[in-house]
């Protein structure tokens, strides 16, 4: 027998319906299902790439997580930026997309360009305030990842460039 598939915002028993004149379930008490073409495109943004949110504040009530999907177009890079206090987890979905920093342990004066070149499967971890752009090299195909973050929203800051930010157990 098969279980009738979810829809947007329903808990995790579909089939267990709430009498008729009974309050829903709070946010915190259920499971939410997230379909892929229910993603939220109201997210804090970097120019070149295309955030969606599947789970955040706005779409769950989650408290201290974010999570969902960012787009690079062909031949496109993202602004620089970070992601304030926010943790970042990201996993490679298609695509090669290139993930750049500045280091400055380099002997380069404003630090030495890192470019780190994934493919399907990678992931990158981006401290908090570290800042660093996305590109999508490839002149055919957009590349697709999935973000997780430590905070409950997609904090972006937006940077007029790239710099190195020193390892704060060093000062």
């Amino acid at each position: 027998m098969t279980e009738p598939l979810t829809t947007p915002g329903e808990g995790f028993h579909p089939h267990l319906h709430d009498a008729p004149n009974s309050a829903s379930a709070p946010l915190r008490s259920r499971l939410h299902h997230i379909r892929a073409d229910a993603l939220d495109g109201d997210t804090a943004q970097s120019g070149g790439m295309r955030r969606f949110a599947a789970v955040s504040g706005n779409t769950v009530g989650s408290e201290k997580l974010w999570m969902g999907q960012t787009h690079v177009a062909p031949s496109t890079a993202s602004s620089d930026h970070h992601h304030g206090e926010s943790e970042t987890a990201i996993y490679v979905v298609s695509g090669h997309p290139e993930f750049v920093f500045l280091d400055d342990s380099g002997e380069g004066e404003d630090g030495e360009e890192v470019r780190l070149r994934t493919s399907p499967g990678d992931y990158i971890f981006v401290p908090p305030y570290v800042p660093h752009r996305e590109e999508n090299p490839d002149p055919a195909d957009e590349a697709v990842v999935v973000i997780a973050r430590s905070t409950q929203e997609a904090i972006v800051v937006n940077l007029p460039k790239l710099y190195a930010l020193s390892d704060p157990e060093e000062s």
